[in-house]
């Protein structure tokens, strides 16, 4: 059951822990790197499909101003088949906002040895600690040979209903459980609602194994939910947080925001604002 703690109170008391965050971009790039946002500890951040329809320049300066300082990059904001400088002055420009990149994805990766091997150079390169991705089952072999010999983090994402190869978190588990340590999963929370899954039980179940957790909401528990602000949908986010406290998650939380992609920013306010003041109202 969805925890139905008052909303207008945890936006209230999120509101007023974060009167800067409508700052010009320049001054909430230098602020990022002093705030500690009220998270609890836990590392909240963005993945930046979230801001998919601009440039990366425009990606770090709004994640500026949503008040939080862990990102992950997806392939248009940092190209798959961008050069070794490319990819060191993207993480150049990320630190130097006072961000911290935590991850590349999703990366989907085809069963070819060679194509691997430019995913996890391509981490190297832009210093990603993870890849959240989703390879052919056929080619985890060869992804666990890599996640050992590059010492990367591997987070395969599941993406729920008309996904063949990991619908659920459970999926993934089972086939990293047995395999080097370095293998894990991203946890879709939206995804997974959408199969009909319980996702605190999930967070528990795969807590060992938990390497990304994707932060969303949904309208709907079922195949046809859609996107919406944390908060407004369906998912007990209350719960979903508060697992993520109790077993110390010490990995990116990271908000991907899927709707208004042309204006996404006043949903991402929002939805920061709703898990700062759920997060208070757990303290």
């Amino acid at each position: 059951m969805k925890h139905l703690l008052p909303r207008r109170d945890f936006l209230k008391t999120a509101l007023i822990s974060s009167a800067g965050l409508a700052l010009p971009s320049a001054a909430s790039a230098a602020l990022a790197k002093h705030q500690q946002p009220a998270f609890g500890g836990l590392k909240m951040g963005i993945t930046s499909y979230s801001l998919r329809k601009f440039n990366l320049d425009q990606a770090i300066a709004m994640t500026c101003e949503a008040g939080v300082k862990y990102i992950s990059l997806k392939d248009m904001h940092l190209p798959l088949n961008s050069t070794p400088a490319q990819r060191q002055e993207a993480h150049h420009k990320v630190e130097a906002a006072g961000l911290v990149l935590l991850g590349g994805g999703v990366i989907y990766m085809n069963n070819k040895e060679a194509e691997i091997r430019k995913a996890f150079e391509y981490a190297r390169d832009a210093g990603m600690p993870a890849i959240i991705c989703s390879p052919e089952p056929e080619a985890l072999d060869t992804v666990e040979k890599f996640a050992k010999e590059f010492d990367i983090r591997i987070a395969i994402h599941n993406h729920g209903p008309g996904d063949k190869r990991y619908p659920s978190p459970l999926d993934v588990l089972r086939m990293v459980k047995d395999r080097d340590s370095r293998m894990g999963l991203c946890m879709d929370v939206g995804h997974t609602v959408r199969i009909g899954q319980d996702p605190i039980e999930a967070i528990r179940t795969c807590a060992s194994r938990l390497y990304d957790f994707h932060m969303k909401d949904v309208t709907q528990a079922a195949p046809k939910g859609g996107a919406i602000a944390v908060g407004r949908g369906v998912i007990d986010i209350v719960g979903v947080l508060k697992a993520l406290l109790e077993i110390k998650y010490p990995h990116h939380v990271a908000l991907e925001y899927e709707a208004q992609a042309d204006n996404p920013m006043p949903g991402i306010l929002e939805s920061f604002a709703y898990m700062r003041g759920a997060l208070a109202a757990l303290s």
